[in-house]
């Protein structure tokens, strides 16, 4: 039986800002902001990695609806200045493109997040990006 553990990603991927700029404060504008709502909520329960098929079949490449919601609050933040390497970090074929959009992950988040769409908005910045 596979358990759930996400720290091996967010250890590599170094899940905490990272800025090329030393700053004394990271000022983010109200609209910046508001693009951080239903990212930084998520308590990585895994309700959403486990009603996801593509996690079943794959949990031990897929990182999963949780972990790439996690990782899509990092891409989404002006005050990080790592996009491109984060992104670069996920571009494999089981890192984003294992999700099939069957949205199971957002019907069972029990804080009502969508982790579904940040897959869409990382699958979008990539193509963008990379």
């Amino acid at each position: 039986m596979h358990s759930y553990n996400p720290s091996g990603f967010f250890l590599s991927s170094k899940q905490w800002y990272q800025r090329r700029v030393r700053a004394e404060q990271l000022h983010q504008t109200p609209e910046d902001r508001k693009k951080l709502d239903g990212l930084y909520e998520c308590i990585l329960c895994a309700c959403c990695s486990t009603s996801c098929p593509s996690y079943w079949w794959n949990s031990d490449k897929y990182l999963g609806p949780a972990v790439l919601l996690q990782s899509y609050r990092w891409l989404a933040d002006s005050r990080d200045h790592r996009t491109k390497e984060r992104l670069e970090k996920l571009a494999d074929p089981f890192s984003v493109y294992r999700c099939h959009t069957i949205m199971n992950c957002t019907k069972t988040c029990p804080k009502g997040l969508n982790p579904g769409k940040a897959i869409a908005e990382i699958k979008k910045l990539m193509a963008k990006n990379l």
